[in-house]
Formats: C-alpha cells, sequence, structure tokens
C-alpha cells in the first residue's frame, strides 16, 4: 500500500514517479470507503486526487500557499498535509472540517466554503509578499463554474499587476454543482478541444526552457505568437486580461501536470493553468451522477445508494411540488436557481417550464438584479437559494428590489442549521440581514402545508419583496389541524392559556410544541403560538398576549442580533408592557461543524435546555427587566 508511506507533510515528495498512479488509485478508494460512512463532498474530491498531488510534490507547502476556492475539494490535500487519521470524524462535532481551515493546518492558507473566492484571496497574499519583499509562490484553484460569479472576474481584472509569481488553477469538469451553463462554459468547451494548440505550445517550451537563455527566448516567442495562435485557437480572454495562459492539459495525467506546473511556477507575474479533469472520477455511480454525489450522506459503496434516506419529503420538494402546482394556473410565475437546480428543488420546474426557468450559474448578486428585471418586465420571480448563499446578494436585495418595492419572492432554502458543513455554511443570519431592510417581508411557515400555502400567499395575493425561509431536511408534516389561512402579518394561536406565552418561528415550532407538552405535565399554563411572519410582527397578538401572561418566550433558529426575539423585546419596551421576555435563540457567533441534534445542544436550543431556562426564569421573575 503506497497510502501507508503518506503520514505526514510532503511525504509524497519521497515517492518515485511510478508510484503515482497507485498512490492516485488508493486515495479514491480511500475516500469512497470513508464518505460512505460519514457522508461529504465525494464527486469534486475524486475528481482532483491526481491535481492535488501533482500541486504538493511541485510547490513547497506550507511555504508556497494553496488557496482552495468553494474548498470542499479539498480532503486529497488533507490526506497528504497528514490528516489521514482524523477522517474517521469527518464532518463531525469536534471533529475536521470537510473544509479547508486555517486552526486546523498550516497548510490551509485560506478559509473558504463559498465560490469565488480564491483568486481575490490569493492575490491579496501574493501582493502581501511582494510589499513584504518575500519569495514564495501563491496558486488559487478555482473550478469552471466558479467562473461564473462576477467576483473571479474582479479578482482577474486585477491580477494582471501583480510581479511575483502567482498561480491560477482552473479545474475545468464542466460542472459547479449541477452541469454548468452560460457563455463562460461554451468558451472552456471550445479551448478544451483545441488540442493541438496546447501540445505545440507544450512541446516547443519544454525544450526552449532547456537551452541556454531559453527564458528570453520563451519571452520573445510570447510577444510574436498571437498569429500563430489565431490558426489554431480563438484568442483567449485570460491572455487578453495580461494573464499568462497554460493549457488545457489532461487533470489525471501526473506526468502533463508535474511539468505544466513546473513551467507556471518558474512565470514572474499572473499565469493560469487551464486543468481538465472528471468529476466522480474512479466510482461509476458519481461518474454517472456527479450532482448526486457532490455532498451526498452515508451511502451502499456496492450500489451507490444512500443509507437510511428517509421516504419522508423534504422542504426542499415540498418547495419543488407547490411551485410547480402554482405555475401551471400562473404563467407569470419563473423560477431562478444560481447554479442548483436539484439542490434547491427546481429540477421539475426546469422540465416543466423550460422557458420560465433560469439557471444563472454560480452568481447570487446577479440572480437578485435580474429577478428585480424580471418583476419589472411583469413576470413573478422567485428566486429558490440557500440561506448562506443569499447573503453574497445583499445590496442586490436593497438597492435593485426593495427600494423599488418590485415583487420577488426569495425562497430560502437551507435556512437555520445544517450541520456537517459548517460556519460557511449555517443559514443563521438572513432574518437579521433581511430585517434590516425596509419593504421586505419575512415568513417562517411551521410545516409542509403551511410552506405551501406561504409560498401561494407570496405569488397571488401579496405585491412586493418576500422572503420564506424553510429549513434544511425532512419537512414536519404534523400540526395539520392547524391550518389558519395566511393573512399578512397575523401569526396564528394555536394553544391559548395563561401564564406563558411561547412565540416559535418555523422550525422552532415543532420544538415548541414538545417543550408545552413538558412543561403542561409539569402543571404550568402554556400558550403557544406560531408566529409565521417574522417581518412585520403581529403587534395585536403581543397586545393581547402581554395582558395574561408573565413571561413572553420567543424561539428561532436565527444568531440573536438583529433577530425575531430581540424585535418582540424591542416592541414591548417601547410599549412599555410588563412582561418578561425571554429571547431564546443562537448565540451570536460562528457555528461549528457537526450534527443538528448536537449543535442545537450546544447552542441551547434544544428541548431540555429550553424547558429548563423557562421553568428557572418563570421561577424567579421579580423585575420587569426584559432578558436581552
Amino acid at each position: 500500500m503506497i497510502l501507508e508511506k503518506i503520514n505526514k507533510p510532503n511525504d509524497i515528495k519521497k515517492l518515485s514517479p511510478i508510484e503515482y498512479n497507485q498512490l492516485a488509485d488508493e486515495i479514491r478508494q480511500f475516500l469512497i470507503d470513508k464518505i460512505s460512512v460519514t457522508g461529504g463532498h465525494l464527486a469534486s474530491n475524486l475528481g482532483v486526487v491526481e491535481l492535488t498531488m501533482a500541486l504538493h510534490i511541485v510547490f513547497n507547502l506550507p511555504k508556497d500557499k494553496l488557496i482552495w476556492d468553494v474548498g470542499h475539494q479539498s480532503y486529497t490535500h488533507k490526506i497528504l498535509t497528514g490528516r489521514k487519521n482524523q477522517f474517521d470524524e469527518l464532518r463531525k462535532f469536534g471533529g475536521m472540517s470537510g473544509f479547508p481551515k486555517r486552526n486546523e493546518s498550516d497548510y490551509d492558507a485560506f478559509d473558504t466554503g463559498h465560490s469565488s473566492t480564491s483568486i481575490s484571496a490569493g492575490l491579496g497574499i501574493a501582493m502581501a509578499r511582494d510589499v513584504q519583499h518575500e519569495d514564495y509562490s501563491v496558486v488559487s484553484v478555482i473550478g469552471d463554474g466558479a467562473l461564473t460569479g462576477g467576483m473571479a472576474y474582479e479578482a482577474l481584472n486585477n491580477a494582471s499587476g501583480i510581479k511575483g509569481n502567482f498561480v491560477i488553477i482552473l479545474n475545468d469538469n464542466t460542472m459547479s454543482i449541477s452541469k454548468n451553463v452560460g457563455g463562460v462554459s461554451n468558451m472552456l468547451s471550445e479551448i478544451r478541444s483545441s488540442d493541438s494548440y496546447y501540445d505545440l505550445k507544450e512541446n516547443i517550451g519544454n525544450v526552449l526552457y532547456k537551452l541556454p537563455k531559453g527564458d528570453k527566448v520563451v519571452k520573445l516567442i510570447q510577444k510574436t505568437k498571437s498569429n500563430l495562435k489565431q490558426v489554431i485557437l480563438h484568442d483567449s480572454m485570460f491572455e487578453s486580461m495580461g494573464i499568462y495562459y497554460l493549457g488545457p492539459v489532461d487533470g489525471h495525467d501526473m506526468d502533463k501536470l508535474i511539468k505544466i506546473l513546473t513551467v507556471a511556477k518558474r512565470i514572474n507575474g499572473p499565469v493560469l493553468v487551464h486543468v481538465v479533469t472528471q468529476k466522480g472520477r474512479g466510482y461509476k455511480p458519481a461518474e454517472r451522477n456527479p450532482s448526486k454525489f457532490h455532498g451526498i450522506g452515508p451511502f451502499d459503496v456496492a450500489t451507490g445508494m444512500e443509507i437510511n434516506k428517509s421516504d419522508r419529503p423534504t422542504y426542499s420538494q415540498v418547495f419543488s411540488n407547490s411551485i410547480c402546482e402554482i405555475a401551471k394556473k400562473d404563467r407569470s410565475v419563473c423560477a431562478i436557481t444560481a447554479a442548483m437546480p436539484d439542490g434547491v428543488g427546481l429540477a421539475k420546474f426546469s422540465k416543466w417550464f423550460p422557458d420560465r426557468f433560469f439557471d444563472v450559474g454560480i452568481a447570487e448578486a446577479h440572480a437578485v438584479t435580474f429577478a428585480a428585471g424580471l418583476s419589472a418586465g411583469g413576470l413573478k420571480p422567485v428566486f429558490a437559494v440557500y440561506s448562506s448563499f443569499l447573503q453574497r446578494a445583499y445590496d442586490q436585495i436593497l438597492h435593485d428590489v426593495c427600494i423599488q418595492q418590485l415583487h420577488v419572492v426569495f425562497a430560502i432554502d437551507r435556512a437555520g442549521l445544517v450541520g456537517s458543513d459548517g460556519e460557511t455554511h449555517q443559514g443563521i443570519f438572513d432574518i437579521s440581514f433581511l430585517s434590516s431592510i425596509p419593504n421586505m417581508t419575512i415568513m417562517a411557515p411551521k410545516n409542509d402545508y403551511e410552506l405551501k400555502s406561504s409560498l401561494e400567499f407570496a405569488l397571488e395575493e401579496f405585491n412586493g419583496p418576500i422572503a420564506i425561509r424553510y429549513p434544511r431536511g425532512e419537512a414536519v408534516v404534523r400540526f395539520r389541524e392547524f391550518n389558519a389561512p395566511v393573512e399578512y402579518g397575523k401569526a396564528e394561536l394555536m394553544y391559548e392559556e395563561s401564564d406563558i406565552a411561547i412565540l416559535a418561528l418555523g422550525s422552532m415550532v415543532d420544538t415548541a410544541f414538545n417543550v408545552r407538552e413538558r412543561l403542561k405535565e409539569q402543571g404550568y399554563n402554556v400558550t403557544l403560538v406560531n408566529a409565521r411572519f417574522v417581518k412585520p410582527i403581529d403587534s395585536a397578538m403581543l397586545d393581547k398576549i402581554s395582558t395574561t401572561h408573565k413571561l413572553i418566550v420567543t424561539l428561532e433558529e436565527n444568531v440573536s442580533s438583529g433577530g425575531f426575539g430581540r424585535a418582540v423585546c424591542q416592541y414591548i419596551n417601547d410599549k412599555e408592557l410588563h412582561n418578561y421576555v425571554l429571547d431564546i435563540s443562537l448565540p451570536d457567533d460562528y457555528i461549528e461543524h457537526g450534527s443538528v441534534d448536537i449543535l442545537r445542544r450546544e447552542t441551547g436550543i434544544d428541548e431540555d435546555t429550553i424547558v429548563k431556562r423557562i421553568t428557572a426564569v418563570y421561577n424567579n421573575i421579580g423585575d420587569n427587566n426584559n432578558e436581552q
């Protein structure tokens, strides 16, 4: 076993070239075996095994800096930097992260989790190196799907000014999470087909670099090569921006990868190495369906089928069915995704209504302003997006949608704790940043039925910016007896008693119901309110319960700062009502990876902790000061 020789950083440099291919095979099998148990990002990691090995062979890490865009493809990097034995705890609470983390290893040069960031980060590190007159290489790896993100072009536009070595690896696998779309994908497809140009350039370059003063000859040829290149390949966008272009090269050919990276390392200035890889390589189920294996739970290696997958519908599936039903009746309804039709539940919509479906690629800011344009043009756009990715479009929500009060519906998936992907993916800030925007309405349904009715309300009865947030995973299917029609800004009173009133939001209604049952067993009188609306809050409901309840408890799966609980506290204070408010929410912090159940317990929003906090506060109320 060659992999047994890889136990600490740079062990790969001790291997013979004849061992490289076997090591790649063993790493793939290792990843398949480990991820089948823990779950994780499989397809993307299988695609970059040889590329990662070549980077570790050619570059001197950690002196040289390696930045991974998104970072979910860094598993092989972690194996090669001494973390092989930590994979049994991958993405578990207290275990190894599924993304690069600077506090985890000196070999992780920059924390990543969102797309299109690596060139900007790498350029910043390279500039810092030059300002301080240091000497090392900086390598930024970015996927072709991430090049649809505008931030990548902002960085490329500035990269030509760098004087020292700055290597951009374009990992071109024709995929982001789902299949890539748009002009960038088409351009790269043309370049990929031009092997004759690359073979000629590689052979000439390799010969010349071996000659005396070969570097100068290469630079001279670079200045006069445009005529030759036009015969074989259309002018490269990258070289037009002042970035030296090498490639395309087979991303699974170790010999070619090492040669081209060695050349790239010698170039002073920005150089882009175009590497063509296959997502899911080496595991047939992942090769056939790379989108499914982008991020997957535990699965059976022999069949590729997920283990213990529930038959209950997820919130994404409920959304999918609901929007399709509405769109059948209303031809003005259209849907937008940022490269995630499967993840957000729009795959069915894309098949049923292809003329009203828009995949803009990894470009959330563009998606929002595009939606604003669709609305201004008379359509009813729904932008379905993960909560953590909507953060990338805050200015566009405020400036292009809300100032104009355009009718755009934000279907915010993965709101709240998402679990194993950790800090960069937890959807725990959307209430806070959306609540700060005038003209924005925010809803949080309690179950599957209410998600459907909320979407119907947003599209057919409302006219303006509106967001509907719902969590990851299985939809709550109980509470069908509580189905009061959705009215703007109105909460739903589920149980009315006295003394303690629980106002729960979205995913926390299910928790609140169980908390109420346990409090009732202890003899407490408890009112339960499904808040339904974050903004505006139901002031009439608050006025009503304030007269008969000593303690008002708010429950939400969002950070406390700027959250629903703080809005309730402010209302009670402003009205000078004499109630004690207990705000139960997530801490103002970044929450690490781990199962949602563990994270709820660690952050104090699990049933046991909530019951203890409510009883302790209620039994000790001695003044009217709100707990903030």
